[in-house]
This record gives C-alpha cells, structure tokens and sequence, in this order.
C-alpha cells in the first residue's frame, strides 16, 4: 500500500520557488546571480502600517484571533470593496486568511467534487492548476495568444463551458503576463457567464493597483453586478503594500461560501497572524499616497526592460497594462546553440542557459501553461533590471545556428 496520498501525483513543485532557489544555490557557490524569478516588491512595507504592528504588539494583541479575521480587518475590508470597487460586501461576507493563496485554496476545498472542471486561462499563476487538482477539481486550460495581448476572447470562454464547469478563474493583472482586461473586454466575458448559471467567477486581483498610463482597473462583479451572488472577489495586501511576508489575503463573497471557507479554515488554520492583521488595518483605511508613487516606479521599470528585451536576438516582448512582469517570446531563439554546445529545444532550455551561463534567473513559460517564452519579474532596482538586460542580450547574441 502507497504511504502517500495520490492525489499528490496530480500535482508539481512550484517552479518559480524552484527557480528561486536554484539561483540562491547559485549565488552561495560564489556565482553572480541576478534573480528575476520571484513576484515580490523590493519596495519595504511603509512606515505607518509597521508602526501600526509595533502597536499592536504593545496592546498585546498577540492572541487568538476570530478564524476569519478580527472585525477591525473585516469591517476595513468591506469598506476597500465599497471604496474602491463599487461592491457591498458586509464585514460578515468578508474572511481573512494566510496570503491569497490560502484564500483561493479554501473556496476550491469548499466547493469542489471530483469530476468538476475550473477553467484557467493560460498562461496562468502556477499555484492555480495544483490548487485546483489538489481539491479534487479537473483544471481546464485554455490557451490564450500573445497576438491577442494574452487575453481570453468570449468566444473561447463559451467554447470551454460544459455542464461539468464549476468555476471560472480570473485573474488581472495577470501572474505571469501582465496583461489587463479594460471594462469593455471584461464584458464580453460577464456577458458569457450570464448565459451560463452553473458556472462561479473566481476573480484574483491581487495586482489591481498595479496598472500603467491611463488604464482603468475592473472587476467582474462591478462590471456586471448580475453575477455578484456567484462570485468571490480575491485580494490581499501582499503586492500594493509591499507585505509578502505579512501573509494576509482576503476575499468577498456570497455568505454561504464564505461560511463554509470559515470552517474549512477552522479546522486548518484557524485565524490568521494577529499582529499581521493589525497591520494590514493600517493599510487598507491608512494613507495611500504611496501607491501612485511606487506605480510610478515600476512603471518605468516596465518601459526600460521592454524597451532592452525587444533589442535582444530572438526575442520578441509584449509591453503589458500591469503587475510587475514581462512574458517575451524566445520563439526566435529555438533550434540555436549556446556557447557549450548545447541545442535550446525550448524555453526551459533557454532560461536554463541563461542562468549558467549570465547568472539571470527567469522562470520558463511552459511553467505558467504557455510556451516558448519566459517570465521576467521587474520588481527590483533599474540597475540591476538594465545589468539582467544586458546578459540576456549578450546571451542571445551568443547564440548560433
């Protein structure tokens, strides 16, 4: 009898987290290594929401916490939805859990039944296909084109529905491309959904104050207000507020769904980080000033990485609307040869040698369910963005047939 449970056999490593710690191993040898491979601000979690967790430690709110968060988060939270995205979700449609990665975990453990399809557009977050199998789900991935900005068409949303769909799985900005959908191509897609009751929007929008130029950001339940009884909104304070380690995700939703994530996580977890929470108050109902500033930033961050990676041999790279990654095409470079002799068959090939090679870490395309390229995250200082640039375009130009 197998020891281990089989339903690990539906399921790979993460490998952004492989190749983030390849390029660590890397750099302990003695090897520069400049790594592109994480999806974490290099901003630090600003002052105010850190001086607000110091507070919290000093009124000892180190305890237990209520499993779907304190009702401060909770109330602060429903508030966001209202403010910022025209949604009334009360604080009791509201759970607070360990990163938004959690949060998207407890509604597939909650919902799914073997046999049920998710429809993930691809490329796709990493985690999003695994969660999925994990809970016993079927992934149902469709591929977008990049001549299509890496956006879903509606005609090939309806295509992909069949009886057996449960959820929808939506994500913009999009983990790994960039890519946003306006209010006009998000109701393309809502207006497919309408006509299908049995399908559920699960919509990701950690990224959502991370677009560029004049885009405005939407999410499908304010887009199309019909589907907010079927919808979970997710988000979190992890990307905006630079608070990674922090760990706090969060979601709105129907109060059904939202009760049965409660006691999944009851018997998990319980609540999240106590102090991490009082923290994340500060964030969502403290200042915002530095939003706009730090978008700023990484937007010309953006500009300089697609401007250098369309400058390299064989590479061919989109210029997305938001979050803080680039999705080129290495299509160019496929069937050449590195200076070692070896032949690049795909995109795993080719990050593979760049990292030997230049000592850049990218995580390869067919990773995030869509090849030959590669993600590069742009979040960390121009000067070692334009350093990576450099290698990659010195790697490409070593290249030969």
């Amino acid at each position: 009898m197998a020891f281990l449970a089989a339903s690990l056999d539906r399921v790979k490593p993460s490998a952004t987290i492989a190749v983030s710690q390849k390029a660590r191993e890397l750099k302990a040898q003695g090897m520069d290594v400049i790594g592109l491979g994480a999806g974490e601000p290099d901003f630090d979690t600003p002052d105010n929401i850190k001086q607000a967790a110091i507070e919290a430690i000093h009124r000892g709110e180190t305890k237990y916490t209520p499993i779907s968060g304190i009702p401060q988060l909770r109330d602060a939270i429903s508030k966001k939805f209202k403010r910022e995205n025209g949604l009334d979700y009360k604080p009791e449609q509201t759970i607070v859990s360990t990163g938004g990665k959690h949060v998207l975990f407890n509604a597939f453990m909650a919902t799914l039944n073997p046999g049920d399809e998710v429809i993930i557009p691809a490329p796709y977050w990493v985690s999003y296909p695994e969660m999925v199998a994990l809970c016993g789900g079927t992934p149902k991935v469709v591929e977008t084109r990049q001549e299509e900005n890496f956006k879903l068409t509606p005609e090939a949303l309806e295509k992909a529905i069949t009886p057996k769909t449960k959820w929808f799985l939506f994500n913009s900005p999009s983990n790994p491309t960039g890519a946003a959908y306006t209010h006009d191509e998000l109701k393309g897609l809502t207006d497919v959904l309408m006509r299908h009751e049995h399908v559920w929007v699960m919509t990701d929008d950690m990224y959502e104050h991370l677009v560029y130029g004049d885009f405005q950001f939407a999410t499908p339940a304010q887009v199309e207000p019909a589907l907010y009884d079927r919808t979970i909104t997710i988000n979190g304070v992890s990307k905006a507020y630079a608070m990674t380690g922090w760990r706090i995700g969060y979601a709105g939703g129907p109060l059904k769904l939202i009760k049965a994530m409660d006691m999944i996580q009851g018997q998990q977890t319980s609540g999240a980080c106590s102090i991490a929470q009082w923290a994340a108050v500060e964030a969502l109902n403290g200042t915002q000033d530095f939003i706009p500033t730090n978008r700023a930033m990484f937007e010309k961050r953006r500009d300089l990485v697609v401007s250098m990676l369309n400058q390299a041999r064989g590479i061919e790279c989109p210029s997305p609307e938001g979050a803080f990654y680039v999705y080129p095409s290495v299509k160019g470079t496929i069937g050449m040869k590195t200076k070692a002799g070896k032949v690049i068959a795909n995109d795993e090939d080719f990050v593979t040698a760049l990292l030997e090679q230049e000592g850049v870490a990218v995580v390869h395309g067919s990773a995030f369910g869509l090849g030959p390229n590669f993600r590069a995250s742009y979040a960390t200082s121009d000067e070692l963005l334009e350093e990576a640039c450099t290698r990659i375009q010195r790697f490409c130009g070593s290249l030969d047939r």
